[in-house]
Order: structure tokens, then C-alpha cells, then sequence
């Protein structure tokens, strides 16, 4: 008789398949509960290190920052040696601005003052006041020589001393080409009088051209039209000549023959010896 012979029964769930389908999603639930949690540690583990990164104190100053500290140093000290004019309130260096600090401490740049010494000087101003409207400080010549033109400083020199002189004393050429300013310190009375300027006679007491042939008393009953320098000529001429004037006209008439009954042209008839 053979033996007989066992028979193994494989478990083939156990041997072949040894996790089932319920163990298995159980492990996968399992696992997606472990993988939030592994993630937050991870992630605090990574801010402790940012954390205690941060936490380390610095010990020098970056480039960066010292680069930025530069430019606010040189903008501090550019303020110190710039100044903004009060006039055309431009930025200027100190070389540029205009001191007058003896009379009042307003800014300005010396290329206005220039101007507005120029202008008032036009305008026959001798004082120049500063250009702020609310100070009385004037400008003299002594500090402005060096920024306004040679002829300007000139005419305001010649101005602030015919200032100084009395109404009273000035005498003005009368000749319009020439028109320069005389004074008379004598204390008399002068009468004709010559220009050193233009080297023209003149009458002191009637300010006129020199009324040649008559005194002022007669010149000053001239009527206006007749003041003129070409009247006074003729009426000179007709002195010498002993020319006579119509009475109805005042039209000059010279006799050369005859009786003294004039007949002017205007139509009347007068006596020329008369």
C-alpha cells in the first residue's frame, strides 16, 4: 500500500495577499493623518530657523547703507554754501548773492541787485531802497561796484551828489543837446552865463538861451511864442535895423523911403515914427 500522501492547504489570503482590503485602507487613512502633521513640523522647524536667524544680531553696517548716507552728507553741506534769492528765488552759491549785512540781512543774487540798481538809476533814483517791500535799507555805491556796469555806477555817483546840493544853488544848461548841471555859489546875482560843458552862452536868471540885445525884464514880457531862439535873433536883427511892428499884426515892417504912413499888409495903416 502507498502512502498516502498529505495534502497542504495553502491559505492563499494569508501566503499571497497577506494584507486584506480593509487593512489596507486603514493604512492609507492612517498615513494621511501622519503626512499634515509631518508637513507642520516641518514647516516649525523651518521658522525656528528663520527665528533664529533673524535673532542674530548684526555686527556691521551694510554697503548698501553707508552708499545712502553719502549723498544726505553733500546735500547738508551744499545747503551750507547756497542761498536762495529773494528776487528770482533761484538756488545760488554764496560767491553769487549780494551783501549789504551793514543795513539789513535780505538775500539776493547779485545779477537782480544789478538790475534793480539799473532800473532805478533809469528812473532818475538816487536812493535805492532794497528790493524787499518791507525794508527802508538802502543800497550805496560802495558795495554795489563790483556788480553793476562802470556808466551806471557813474551816473548814480553824479546823482547822489546833485542830491546833496540846494534847489536853490543848481543851474541847468538850456540847450537841450546839452542840459548839464551848474551851480551857483557865488551869492549874486549872474546874468549871462557860460556853459563849461558845451562852451554856450546862457542868462543865469531867466534859465534861458542868453537873450542877446534886451535885459531880462524885457525878455520876460515877450510872449511865449517869441521866446524861441530863432524870435530872439530876429527880434535882435530888427533892433539894429529899428525895424517897427504893426500894431494890428505885430508882422515886422521896414521903411525904406517915403513918409512915415505906413500901409501894412494886414490892411491898416499906422505911423512908423510913432
Amino acid at each position: 500500500m502507498k502512502p498516502r500522501k498529505k495534502r497542504m492547504i495553502v491559505d492563499l489570503d494569508d501566503e499571497i495577499f497577506p494584507i486584506s482590503d480593509e487593512k489596507y485602507a486603514q493604512e492609507l487613512q492612517l498615513q494621511e493623518a501622519l503626512t499634515p502633521s509631518a508637513s507642520k513640523r516641518n514647516a516649525s522647524s523651518s521658522s525656528q530657523k528663520v527665528a533664529s536667524s533673524s535673532s542674530i544680531p548684526a555686527t556691521s553696517t551694510p554697503p548698501n547703507k553707508l552708499k545712502r548716507k553719502q549723498p544726505m552728507v553733500k546735500a547738508e553741506e551744499a545747503t551750507l554754501h547756497e542761498r536762495i534769492c529773494g528776487i528770482c528765488m533761484d538756488t545760488k552759491a554764496l560767491p553769487e548773492i549780494f551783501s549789504n549785512a551793514k543795513v539789513c540781512g535780505h538775500l539776493f543774487c547779485s545779477d537782480c541787485i544789478s538790475q534793480h540798481v539799473s532800473v532805478k538809476i533809469k528812473e532818475n533814483i538816487a536812493k535805492v531802497k532794497c528790493p524787499d517791500p518791507t525794508c527802508k535799507g538802502l543800497i550805496g555805491p560802495e558795495v554795489c561796484r563790483d556788480i553793476v556796469p562802470k556808466e551806471v555806477l557813474e551816473r548814480w555817483e553824479d546823482a547822489l551828489c546833485e542830491s546833496m546840493i540846494m534847489a536853490t544853488q543848481k543851474l541847468y544848461c538850456p540847450f537841450k543837446d546839452c542840459s548839464a548841471m551848474l551851480v551857483d555859489d557865488s551869492g549874486e546875482a549872474v546874468t549871462s552865463a557860460e556853459c563849461p560843458n558845451c562852451h554856450r552862452l546862457f542868462c543865469a536868471q531867466c534859465k534861458v538861451v542868453w537873450h542877446s540885445g534886451m535885459d531880462c525884464r524885457e525878455y520876460k514880457s515877450l510872449k511865449e511864442y517869441e521866446r524861441n531862439p530863432e524870435d530872439l535873433m530876429l527880434m535882435e536883427l530888427a533892433k539894429n535895423k529899428k525895424w517897427k511892428r504893426c500894431p494890428n499884426c505885430n508882422f515886422y515892417v521896414e521903411k525904406r523911403s517915403g513918409c512915415d504912413s505906413i500901409y501894412c499888409r494886414c490892411g491898416i495903416f499906422f505911423n512908423y515914427g510913432s
